[in-house]
């Protein structure tokens, strides 16, 4: 990992920082969810690199070593795909493949929609792309869901607030690693789901933990609640949803989200196909929603054989 450049980029009016590793025309946009950050593709930007990709993973605004804006409260996806656009212009890029994580596949997915030029395929894990309109989840799970949780102004802030960011991460990454939907009882808070006895996943090393707790003891999580989790309602102003690209969905069959009401059959059933025409599947039998994390070999051969395909 300490080949992996650590840049600062400042373009509308913040400074962005992005982790780079490779050289070449053929560049590769790694963009993370929650509660992750650029570290969270260490496995893969290495491997790209390797089979001589160059590799490109910011932080959002907010995020990890990014500058906090300065109305964290007013942050939307619109901005996340406005700052993706002004570093690559930055940079110089005019193409790229894009892998995204999480709530990073709705970014990926909107700059593959707004600036069609600009992307040569996704590949996206954990989460297909969907439709960008409000989402119902939080009309057909109980009120201890977590986004529901998290949506709410203060309440997140209040149960995050009770411990420090290494904490915070670690429980989440723990809840997020089962293969059932975050829901906490009706007098329990989210963070309280998780024993300090309960151990790590195996995969997730102390070490990793105590990276992830650093960048997020700098930003905090007031960005990262606003975006994704109090932005799905955005409007996008889209005419046209469908995808133009070849894409990639890469699901574990253990990740909580295919838990989520109808989220199962819209991808087995062909639903997903519909936004995304020439969209193919790969299910991991042992992948949980960390899959890149978990098994990064396994994950690494599949994204690179996608991207080769479609180069």
């Amino acid at each position: 990992m300490d080949q992996i450049q650590h840049n600062f980029i400042t373009v509308r009016g913040l400074k962005f920082h992005v982790a780079d590793i490779g050289e070449g025309s053929n560049v590769v946009l790694f963009l993370h969810g929650f509660p992750e950050i650029w570290y969270s593709w260490r496995y893969q930007m290495v491997a790209l690199a390797n089979a001589g990709f160059r590799t490109l993973a910011p932080d959002y605004r907010g995020y990890g070593l990014s500058d906090i804006p300065p109305e964290p409260e007013k942050t939307t996806f619109a901005d996340l795909v406005a700052d993706l656009v002004a570093i690559l212009d930055h940079l110089g890029i005019d193409k790229v493949f894009v892998v995204a994580k999480d709530f990073g596949v709705r970014p990926a997915y909107l700059l593959t929609l707004l600036h069609p030029h600009r992307v040569s395929c996704v590949v996206t894990l954990g989460v297909p792309h969907v439709p960008l309109e409000p989402r119902k989840y939080r009309e057909s799970l109980p009120e201890g869901f977590y986004i529901s949780r998290w949506n709410e102004p203060g309440r997140a802030e209040a149960d995050f607030g009770r411990f420090d960011a290494k904490t915070v991460v670690r429980n989440i990454y723990i809840l997020f690693s089962r293969s059932e939907i975050p829901i906490a009882d009706e007098k329990q808070e989210v963070m309280d789901m998780v024993d300090a006895s309960v151990p790590l996943p195996p995969w997730f090393t102390e070490e990793d933990l105590a990276t992830y707790g650093a960048l997020y003891e700098k930003s905090g999580f007031k960005t990262a609640l606003q975006v994704p989790y109090r932005s799905f309602d955005e409007d996008f102003g889209i005419t046209d949803p469908i995808v133009k690209v070849p894409a990639l969905l890469i699901m574990g069959c253990k990740d909580y989200v295919l838990k989520f009401p109808g989220m199962e059959e819209y991808i087995k059933l062909g639903k997903a196909k519909e936004l995304v025409p020439d969209l193919d599947i790969i299910y991991l039998p042992e992948g949980t929603h960390f899959v890149q994390e978990q098994s990064p070999e396994l994950v690494n051969e599949l994204i690179l054989d996608f991207l080769r395909s479609h180069m």
